[in-house]
C-alpha cells in the first residue's frame, strides 16, 4: 500500500517518490519522455533516497536519452500515403472514397485500405481505424491469454482494452481484472505478450520486487528483451505528448 507520494528534484531531474512497505528501493525510467519514479521503503529517509538517485544518474540519463532518440510519428491526418503501424509492421494508408458502408482491409501486407463515403472527415476516419484496431486486438487475445495463463499459473477474470496515456497495461489484483492499452496492437506481438504476462504476474505479486522478477523470469525468460523491443517501437503522436 502506498503511504506517501511526492516529487523531488535531483540535479535538474524531477523524481517521483512513492513510499511503500517494501524491502528494497526500486528505480524506474519510463517512456515516452523518461519520467523517473522511485519506490522507496518506509525505513529510508529522504537523504538516502536522494543519494540513491545520484548514484544512478548516469544510468537514468542514458535511459532518458534513449527515449528521446526513439522514432516518433507525426500528427496523423488520415490521408493517403501516411504510415500506420499494425503488429509491428509499417503500412501505407490508402483512403478510398466510395459510396457504401465504411470498411478497412489489409492489402498485400503493405497497405491499410480505408474505404469511406465521400467527404468523411479526419475524425470519423480515425474513429473507424481505432475500432478496427480494437477488433484486431480482441481477436488475438483468446489464444494468448490461454497460453500465458497456463505458463504463469493464474486465471484472469476479465481482460479489457482501453486507451491509456501513461501505461501499457494495468490490473486490479483483487478482482483479477487486466486492462491492456489499445496501442499494443501496433507493436510486435512479443510486446503484447510481455505486457499481458507482466499484468498476470501482478495478480500474484503486486509490487516490482525480487519475487516479481523471479516469477517473470520463470514464465518468460526473455521478458527484458521484449521490454526493450517495446521501448524501441515507434511512438504515436499521442504517446509523444504524454
Amino acid at each position: 500500500m502506498i503511504t506517501e507520494r511526492y516529487t523531488i528534484e535531483v540535479r535538474g531531474i524531477p523524481v517521483e517518490i512513492i513510499r511503500k512497505d517494501i524491502k528494497n528501493l526500486h528505480v524506474g525510467v519510463y517512456p515516452p519522455k523518461g519520467r523517473v519514479r522511485i519506490a522507496a521503503p518506509l525505513r529510508l529517509d529522504e537523504e538516502a533516497v536522494r543519494l540513491a538517485v545520484i548514484t544512478r544518474l548516469g544510468w537514468i540519463r542514458r535511459q532518458q536519452a534513449g527515449f528521446q532518440e526513439q522514432d516518433r510519428q507525426s500528427w496523423r491526418e488520415m490521408t493517403t500515403g501516411e504510415s500506420h503501424y499494425f503488429l509491428g509492421r509499417r503500412y501505407r494508408l490508402d483512403v478510398i472514397e466510395q459510396e457504401g458502408l465504411p470498411a478497412i482491409k489489409l492489402v498485400n501486407n503493405t497497405t491499410i485500405a480505408l474505404h469511406v463515403p465521400p467527404d468523411t472527415d479526419r475524425h470519423a476516419c480515425n474513429t473507424l481505424l481505432q475500432r478496427w484496431y480494437r477488433a484486431r486486438l480482441r481477436e488475438q487475445l483468446p489464444a494468448l491469454v490461454a497460453k500465458w495463463e497456463a505458463k504463469v499459473g493464474v486465471q484472469a477474470t476479465d481482460i479489457r482494452i482501453k486507451r491509456m496515456k501513461t501505461r501499457w497495461g494495468t490490473c486490479n489484483s483483487k478482482a483479477g481484472r487486466i486492462w491492456l492499452n489499445l496501442e499494443l496492437v501496433k507493436k510486435p506481438v512479443c510486446c503484447l505478450e510481455y505486457i499481458l504476462t507482466h499484468e498476470m504476474i501482478h495478480l500474484l505479486e503486486r509490487y516490482h520486487n525480487d519475487r516479481f522478477r523471479e516469477l517473470m523470469d520463470a514464465a518468460m525468460p526473455q521478458w527484458r528483451l521484449y521490454r526493450e523491443e517495446l521501448n524501441r517501437a515507434p511512438l504515436t503522436h499521442e504517446e509523444w505528448q504524454y
